[in-house]
């Protein structure tokens, strides 16, 4: 049964605005919102529903929550931007924070999770060729069928999905593709030269909340250091406690002290 909706004319006329002037990379619900409080959101037209999807859990904390407005403010008020060609006494005190909370050693902040990806690329890249001895521009990155991981070229190149990689090419080499939640795979995967990282979401959520089996996160953690590579888990929908602890791939994080991962933190003060 298919559903129809009739838009008010202030809000077509928004819709096709944005229709007429951006890149259409998006196809939108035709909904035109206007502000936000706590769980809710209201359109052009004042009609209010509960937002369910949250920016993609980015505004779990809920919208214009009162003490991270005030914190903006004040913040904005006092310094914005210092940019990483200055030391700033904010930055220091926010990565001792998240390092000790998560027991990691390091933390490199990111705008966006593809940019983690990408970075967490180039580390384990830099890794293999640095200190691992694989030869320069040989790296092979095992990743998972039914992924996403963001939108870049590179990223894209790994993809499984047409609409995520259909007519962007030519693409750079250095992955290799198994199914997910498959050890077997993994370990024959593993087995092939020059292999330095897998890259892996501990729940695939475009591939359509695709959950592993309950011990294929620690057996590929095991997998890894067994052959020496990195693992690199990806939870930008799933970390900060959006599983019910406080990362999917590993709980409260006692068995995993090294790990490459990219997550949402909002709010942070």
């Amino acid at each position: 049964m298919q559903s129809t909706t009739t838009l008010s004319s202030k809000s077509q006329a928004y819709i096709d605005l944005e229709d007429q002037h951006g890149a259409h990379n998006y196809h939108p619900l035709p909904v035109v919102l206007e502000k936000g409080e706590g769980v809710y959101v209201w359109d052009v037209d004042g009609k209010r529903y509960f937002d369910f999807l949250s920016a993609y859990s980015a505004v779990n904390q809920g919208h214009a929550h009162p003490k991270i407005t005030q914190a903006l403010i004040d913040q904005a008020q006092t310094l914005a931007l210092t940019s990483r060609a200055f030391y700033n006494n904010c930055l220091g005190d926010y990565e001792k924070y998240v390092t000790s909370y998560f027991g990691f050693d390091k933390v490199l902040p990111m705008n966006t999770g593809a940019e983690a990806v990408e970075t967490a690329i180039k580390l384990c890249r830099k890794w293999a060729y640095e200190k691992k001895g694989i030869a320069e521009n040989q790296a092979q990155i095992v990743v998972c069928e039914g992924n996403f991981h963001g939108r870049t070229t590179t990223i894209v190149s790994f993809s499984s999905d047409p609409d995520s990689n259909k007519n962007f090419g030519p693409y750079p080499a250095g992955f290799i593709s198994i199914p997910y939640d498959d050890i077997a795979a993994l370990e024959q995967a593993m087995a092939q030269p020059n292999v330095a990282g897998f890259l892996v979401e501990p729940i695939q959520g475009e591939a359509g909340v695709y959950t592993p089996n309950d011990d294929y996160m620690r057996q590929a953690r095991a997998l890894c250091t067994a052959n020496n590579a990195l693992f690199i888990a990806d939870e930008v929908q799933t970390g900060i406690a959006r599983t019910g602890s406080l990362l999917a791939v590993c709980g409260n994080c006692i068995w995993l002290r090294q790990y490459s991962f990219r997550t949402q933190l909002k709010g942070y003060q």
